[in-house]
């Protein structure tokens, strides 16, 4: 998924979340405002507490609105991480807004019932609000509940389970008048301190999950979760560590695989990309960091760890030869390292890494090395006259028929250098032939050039198969050296 159409999800999360936490506030508004004249007007304590709580409810609603505003700032200095745990913070506070509620309520009730202060004035209008009381919290309930699950947002969850302890209050409201009628007007204190049982209950349970959420708490399964999308993903060859953690409707995490070190930058580039691609495919709203840590795994060819090192330590090499003895392990190798090297200089850097491939090999390894010069000249030259060319193109044909095997030579191209002349040319050559022997070919044509033309200073041929015959891209170079 592209950034862009990530960002516009987002955006529309976001706005949701912000539309709901509104609306629920002028529900609040309105809804303690009839609470509360209903209530004072009855003289129910189980209809004052209602109201009471849909007042806490206006602040706790409001302080919602602004969290969930808050949290979608993005990040900025400050505030790395971005700001999700502004709904965490919200969410805390409504908790301590419940839990002071509850003691409030039971506190008044006990009062009641000591003081025998029971008795309640009934109303039809006081019942019509406290059921249409009902129907609202239903309805924000549920709708805040969807949202909040949808969106993942903790602030909203928060809400949610805010007014279903409103509407349980509200049930037990009538249930109370319903008492009250039938003569038990002191099951309205009682009922009361049941309420506020209920509400200290609904915000332990969303402290714990707020607590855990502020301290980084992992999401039950969530780290198991993603360690089995980031194994599928091809290239990865095992799982070191996953770390996830909330914030806000956010999941943020870290991600530590294992790949093949013998894989090139831009592959291993590839495999992270995968890997983040496959998480936010099943976590949409999640940010990863993934990281990498190359491994030996068990189908590495000697060939392939002693180029590995040496590529670690930018020596080239080539001509690498392994031998299986008796008792012990042999490679050899030539290396190239600059010409203007001296001994010593040059002795160290083979040293260097013969060094590293018996650590890698392990002690019983013999390591031998060749040092060859690497001379890299960038020459001013022009184009040789037609007569040099068609020359050096003669004897190219002439030889390569001495050279069994050797056909159809062609692009001949000569330059004149202040090394002598460097030469280019294309021959054709059977397609089924190894490419040790058409190397072995070409630079048998190349020294005998080079001994009826000691002017060429450097001469390379390109192999090709033979037109009639090609099914597959065979290419050779033979080349040598000035001399």
């Amino acid at each position: 998924m592209s950034p862009p159409s990530i960002s516009s999800e987002r955006q529309r999360n976001e706005r949701r979340k912000e539309r709901a936490a509104f609306v629920s506030i002028l529900a609040s508004v309105g809804l303690t405002l009839g609470k509360g004249v209903a209530g004072f007007a009855t003289g129910s304590l189980a209809l004052i507490s209602d109201a009471a709580n849909s007042l806490l409810d206006v602040a706790a609603t409001t302080m919602t609105w602004l969290a969930v505003r808050a949290a979608h700032k993005p990040a900025d200095a400050q505030h790395q991480y971005g700001h999700g745990k502004f709904e965490s913070l919200s969410a805390l506070v409504q908790t301590a807004f419940l839990f002071l509620l509850s003691g409030v309520i039971a506190v008044e009730g006990v009062r009641r019932l000591s003081s025998g202060e029971t008795e309640i004035l009934l109303s039809w209008p006081a019942v019509g609000v406290v059921v249409g009381s009902i129907v609202v919290d239903a309805w924000r309930w549920w709708g805040l509940t969807r949202v909040a699950r949808e969106t993942g947002s903790e602030a909203l969850a928060a809400d949610a389970l805010h007014f279903s302890s409103d509407l349980v209050n509200s049930v037990f409201v009538l249930v109370a008048f319903a008492a009250a009628h039938f003569g038990y007007p002191q099951a309205d204190a009682l009922i009361a301190i049941g309420v506020s049982f209920f509400i200290a209950f609904a915000g332990f349970r969303l402290a714990r999950r707020t607590i855990d959420t502020l301290l980084d708490t992992a999401p039950k399964g969530l780290a198991e979760r993603v360690t089995g999308l980031a194994e599928k993903v091809p290239g990865v060859v095992g799982v070191d560590r996953v770390r996830v953690r909330s914030s806000g409707s956010l999941i943020m995490g870290e991600v530590g695989i294992r790949v093949s070190r013998t894989l090139p930058l831009d592959r291993v580039t590839q495999i992270k990309e995968r890997v983040r691609n496959a998480i936010h495919a099943d976590l949409p709203d999640s940010e990863f960091t993934i990281s990498t840590t190359p491994v030996q795994i068990d189908d590495e060819t000697v060939l392939e760890r002693v180029m590995l090192i040496a590529a670690r330590l930018r020596v080239p090499v080539h001509h690498v030869t392994v031998q299986n003895l008796a008792s012990r392990l042999s490679v050899s190798f030539d290396i190239e390292v600059d010409a203007r090297l001296t001994l010593a200089q040059a002795h160290e850097v083979a040293s260097r890494l013969e060094t590293a491939l018996v650590e890698e090999l392990g002690p019983q390894v013999e390591v031998e090395s060749h040092i060859e010069p690497l001379v890299v000249q960038h020459l001013d030259g022009r184009e040789a006259d037609a007569e040099t060319v068609a020359g050096i193109a003669l004897s190219l044909a002439n030889h390569a028929r001495e050279c069994n095997g050797i056909t159809g030579v062609h692009s001949v191209r000569v330059r004149e250098t202040p090394a002598g002349f460097v030469v280019n040319y294309h021959c054709r050559l059977d397609p089924g032939l190894d490419i040790a022997t058409v190397h072995d070919m070409v630079d048998e044509l190349d020294r005998r050039m080079r001994t009826d033309h000691p002017e060429i200073g450097r001469i390379v041929g390109h192999a090709e198969p033979r037109p009639e015959t090609a099914g597959r891209d065979i290419a050779a170079g033979g080349t040598s050296g000035y001399r």
